[in-house]
């Protein structure tokens, strides 16, 4: 996806909070909607990675409480010829993983306790490899100002059913409100996907190159989406405008979230990567793998197992 149409894309969900406010209040909603769309556009460029890594509770570690994963991420980096980003741990028994931040020199990658018991030390690289390639393609400012706007929508559209039923001159009155608070969620979420799907390929793929084998990242996906359906990610629930940000979808296991999935199908994505794994000569997801980038059949596998 090229940057033009997502800021086409990024322009239809800032005129969707405008309309939001315009079918609550009128014009002066809507105007008042508009300069607080900017006013957070604003605001999530300069705090974007802190939006999404308060949200799920955060903590960053260091070569001290997290060596073989903080390592793990500046090989990685170097490879992708990328600054070091920060390294958060999020204390979530599903397996998942995000990055965030306004740039490349201000980026920070986030795994969740759960993804570092889960993953194989190859596994986990293929992880952080698909993380800093969203970094590297400036992906992670993007889905984060699409994550706050789309919760926005959410929140004042909610906000409108309990003052007055909406703009009383808008005909709609406590129905039109109702199908507001409905579909307003819906139109966000759809643009969300728009943006954030075919990212995901490119980001597998950038990521594959960087880790030096896209069967470690295949193989990480069908662990990290059985997971996924059987483990709830309750901060994930509390936040769903986050859900893009994360590897795979962690509210696909719930309700309508296949339906309005802002990933594409993991299946999808695994053929994806085995078939570039046979074009880089690497053989099939059951043969033998190469190690990789870090050299010794013995690497350690790090602090989660």
């Amino acid at each position: 996806m090229n940057y033009f149409k997502t800021g086409l894309l990024l322009a239809a969900l800032t005129a969707l909070f405008g309309v939001v406010g315009f079918l609550i209040g009128g014009t002066g909603g809507m105007f008042v909607a508009l300069g607080l769309a900017a006013a957070m556009n604003i605001f999530s460029y300069w705090n974007s990675d802190r939006l999404a890594l308060a949200a799920h509770g955060a903590q960053e570690v260091d070569e001290r409480t997290a060596p073989e994963l903080v390592r793990m991420v500046r090989e990685l980096s170097q490879r992708a010829g990328l600054p070091m980003p920060r390294v958060y741990i999020i204390d979530n028994p599903q397996p998942n993983a995000f990055a965030t931040g306004r740039n490349p020199e201000n980026a920070a990658v986030a795994a969740t306790t759960g993804i570092l018991r889960t993953l194989s030390y190859e596994e986990l690289a293929g992880v952080m490899a698909h993380e800093l390639a969203h970094i590297k393609n400036h992906d992670t400012l993007t889905m984060t100002i699409t994550a706050t706007i789309a919760g926005a929508i959410s929140t004042i559209a909610q906000f409108g059913l309990f003052f007055g039923g909406g703009n009383r001159n808008n005909g709609g009155g406590l129905i039109g409100t109702i199908l507001l608070v409905v579909l307003a969620p819906i139109a966000a979420m759809i643009i969300q996907m728009a943006i954030s799907r075919s990212r995901e390929y490119e980001a597998d793929r950038i990521g594959a190159e960087i880790c030096g084998n896209p069967l470690w990242l295949a193989g990480a996906l069908g662990k990290i989406a059985r997971g996924v359906e059987q483990i709830p990610n309750e901060s994930a629930e509390t936040h769903p405008a986050t859900a893009p940000l994360f590897i795979v979808n962690p509210l696909s296991g719930r309700n309508m979230d296949n339906l309005f999935s802002t990933h594409p199908a993991t299946e999808n994505r695994i053929a994806a990567l085995i078939d570039l794994a046979r074009r880089m000569g690497l053989g099939t997801a059951g043969g033998n793998v190469p190690r990789g980038p870090w050299g010794g059949s013995q690497r350690p596998r790090g602090p989660w197992g």
